[in-house]
């Protein structure tokens, strides 16, 4: 490999080790959360726009994870395949979009919503969180402290979505997400988001499963469809978790 490509990799190990060491105690808290809504018969959803709706999807209708994160898709910002794709920049700066989806998806008081923003500095996640947390619903956000904190808001709170959430999963990137530098261009480059993100979530599941282990209760984790036996696994579960499970 060459010099730059490993400081890549080095650095997103050395964010990864930061998560590992840094991050437990959220991790638990929010895992905690879920699984007493899984306890209680309450829902789970995610959220984030464009790049940060990435994380969300990586958690959907999983090989191996819970059946019951379920996504809210908001149209213009729900993926990569608007066009103009800088569009989506200016939606998600949109003062009400983010009650249009609340009101129009079944979550409510009890449930738990997954909110995924780097900078947390946007009308459409910091609304999301807000009225999201004034109806009862426990917020889990994931958003770079170092990002949210060196930005100012775009919401007219002059606040930030981590200043909603019951619960914030830092993914420990730099102010602007990119982490590779050399002397003779002047603009760091290649983001680090997406795998961050990635794994404190995948994290989350993994702690939410053990924590329903414990309390005696089966994960309803989706095996791979390419494995024998899935399909009847995987029906049964679907079927038990019908009235939770709102992407099928």
């Amino acid at each position: 490999m060459s010099y730059l490509s490993d400081s890549y990799l080095d650095c997103l190990i050395d964010l990864l080790e930061r998560i590992k060491n840094e991050e437990t105690e959220n991790l638990e808290r929010a895992a905690t959360l879920i699984a007493e809504a899984v306890q209680n018969g309450k829902r789970i959803f995610g959220f984030g726009c464009t790049h940060s709706s990435l994380p969300i999807q990586d958690l959907v209708y999983r090989a191996g994870g819970l059946i019951l994160i379920n996504p809210i898709y908001g149209p213009g910002i729900d993926s990569l395949n608007v066009r103009p794709a800088k569009i989506t920049s200016s939606i998600e700066r949109l003062s009400g979009y983010a009650q249009i989806l609340l009101d129009n998806y079944p979550i409510g008081n009890g449930d738990v919503l997954i909110l995924v923003s780097v900078s947390g500095r946007n009308a459409v996640p910091v609304e999301m969180a807000k009225i999201a947390s004034e109806r009862g619903i426990k917020v889990i956000g994931v958003t770079s402290y170092e990002y949210t904190t060196n930005v100012k808001s775009r919401h007219q709170s002059g606040k930030k979505m981590c200043d909603f959430a019951d619960v914030v999963l830092d993914n420990k990137v730099p102010k602007g997400d990119a982490i590779v530098e050399i002397e003779s261009f002047p603009v760091k480059f290649t983001p680090a988001s997406g795998v961050t993100s990635i794994a404190l979530l995948q994290t989350l599941v993994t702690l939410v499963i053990e924590d329903l282990i414990k309390r005696g209760i089966e994960p309803p984790v989706c095996i791979a469809a390419n494995v024998d036996g899935s399909e009847e696994h995987n029906t049964r579960i679907w079927k038990e978790y019908s009235d939770r499970v709102f992407y099928m």
